[in-house]
């Protein structure tokens, strides 16, 4: 099994993934352990003091004036976790939520916490017994981290509250990390608040939503380019001379995937020799590198972002190299949530233009040749009518999806939490958004590649060809009679999702960008 070493100078998005998704095996190093213990150190020194100290003899939030006695200071950890754990809504993803504590754990690590190295193995020893804690979908704002989502991953850590075991079964967690021979930890100074208060949650998401996103937007790349060949447009204006000349680098590669797929068509080409001559192909056609490119330069910006905040350590306070505790505010989630929003507005617009694409391919006005609705019998068949009508529904709550969460702030802790991200929120809608992008795709690929083989006569690339085919056999109907259609949607679905179209064009092209 793979394994992820956590040390002190943070992680990558692939690591992230393979934890969340791969399962892979978490350990710490010693350069990590070292630190952790030399933060203890600071952090034990300071609770020995009359002093107080922000999180480590204080209260929390707008409680923060009182100052704890040392008899109360381990109740004052638990009852924190305890009372954050007010989630409340559906369950979370499974990869969300591992993906949450593997990121707390990369903070935890970084040595500026002051969490004793046994609570951070801890973490580390529930992640690889597949234990994972039931998270709500309600209940972070974005600010002080993702206060309850973590405060449930935590709640578990000390064997309360429930969880999900390696069998998929839901129980509760002291009974799972007793049977993986797990103690429960006993929480000390700040070792509650330094659980809770990261990004955690939003930057994992928004990990995922990276990786995920790259690989549908070079499947949208194959679907615009299959629809430019069912339209019988023109490929010319993919030559990479025109984009040189608007060196945007989305766009460039936007429109050297499409030229990939297209090479060798004979379907292009017919530009102004068909019954409905063009001077021009629509926009939804012509300036699909252009729209699709925006997104991939979208997705570099917020890939950015992400690199720097899985470089961080997000806490507060935060033991400083130079022994000092200092108050801060990087917890605060702004530059996570600004990129999770500025994504959903891109993936809006991309599955914007994909349905005016399939649109066009269905009406027998603007399809160049192609019957109503790409019916057998249009009139006794409806054809694809109603796949484009779930496309529309699709796009529509895309556009919905797309408003900002970001854009909102509502105070909290009596106003000392006045102004908060809302960044979850946006990680949780562009969730949504991917999956609805998915299934946008996969209708116009459906629909694509039913056009293709309608124009008979026509041989299409063989890019195009190998994409039909590898469709067709992963149960993607082709031509015919009205049929049940859902199944086939579905199939089209994930074959997109997969990335299996990707894979079947590839094989013919090499290497997409």
């Amino acid at each position: 099994m793979h394994t992820v070493v956590v040390g002190t100078s943070g992680t990558t998005a692939e690591d992230v993934i393979a934890v969340a998704r791969g399962n892979a095996r978490v350990e710490l190093s010693g350069e990590a352990l070292d630190a952790l213990a030399r933060a203890r150190a600071v952090v034990d020194a300071l609770a020995a003091k009359p002093e107080p100290v922000y999180g480590v003899s204080t209260g929390f939030g707008a409680l923060a004036t009182r100052h704890i006695s040392p008899e109360l200071r381990a109740q004052l950890q638990r009852n924190i976790v305890r009372s954050h754990a007010a989630g409340m809504g559906p369950r979370v993803e499974r990869e969300v939520v591992r993906a949450l504590m593997f990121l707390r754990l990369k903070t935890v690590a970084s040595g500026h916490t002051g969490v004793r190295p046994e609570v951070a193995q801890t973490m580390a020893d529930v992640l690889n017994a597949g234990i994972t804690p039931v998270v709500h979908e309600y209940g972070s704002l974005g600010c002080s981290g993702d206060l309850a989502p973590l405060s449930h991953c935590a709640l578990a850590l000390m064997g309360e509250g429930d969880a999900e075991g390696p069998d998929g079964t839901v129980r509760p967690a002291g009974e799972l990390l007793a049977e993986h021979g797990i103690a429960p930890v006993e929480l000390r100074e700040k070792e509650g608040l330094a659980l809770l208060n990261g990004t955690d949650g939003m930057l994992g998401m928004l990990c995922m939503a990276l990786a995920d996103l790259r690989r549908l937007y070079t499947a949208a790349d194959i679907t615009a380019a299959l629809s430019l060949e069912a339209l019988l447009g023109t490929d010319k204006v993919l030559a990479p001379e025109l984009h040189a000349i608007r060196p945007h680098p989305g766009q460039g590669a936007s429109a050297a995937n499409m030229a990939a797929v297209l090479k060798d068509s004979g379907l292009t080409g017919h530009f102004q020799h068909d019954e409905a001559p063009r001077v021009q192909d629509a926009y939804s056609v012509r300036c699909a590198p252009q729209v699709a490119g925006a997104g991939r330069d979208t997705i570099a910006h917020a890939a950015l972002v992400a690199s720097r905040e899985l470089a961080s350590s997000v806490d507060n306070p935060v033991v400083l190299p130079d022994g000092r505790v200092e108050s801060n505010g990087n917890f605060h989630g702004a530059p996570v949530a600004y990129v999770l929003d500025f994504l959903a507005i891109a993936a809006a617009d991309l599955g914007s233009i994909a349905e005016r694409r399939t649109d066009r391919l269905l009406d027998k006005n603007r399809s160049h040749g192609l019957p109503p609705f790409l019916a057998d019998d249009a009139g006794v068949d409806s054809g694809l009518m109603i796949a484009q009508y779930t496309q529309a529904a699709l796009v529509s709550e895309m556009k919905r999806l797309a408003v900002p969460a970001s854009a909102d702030s509502i105070p909290s802790s009596a106003m000392q939490e006045d102004h908060v991200s809302m960044g979850w929120s946006a990680a949780r809608k562009l969730r949504t958004a991917i999956d609805n992008l998915t299934r946008i795709v996969a209708i116009e690929l459906y629909a694509a590649t039913r056009g293709i083989e309608l124009r008979t006569g026509l041989v299409p690339a063989p890019a195009s060809a190998a994409a039909i085919e590898a469709a067709r056999a992963a149960g993607v109907g082709g031509p015919g009679p009205d049929r049940f259609l859902a199944p086939d949607l579905a199939a089209a679905e994930q074959f997109v999702r997969s990335g299996a179209l990707v894979e079947a064009v590839e094989k013919v092209t090499g290497p997409l960008l």
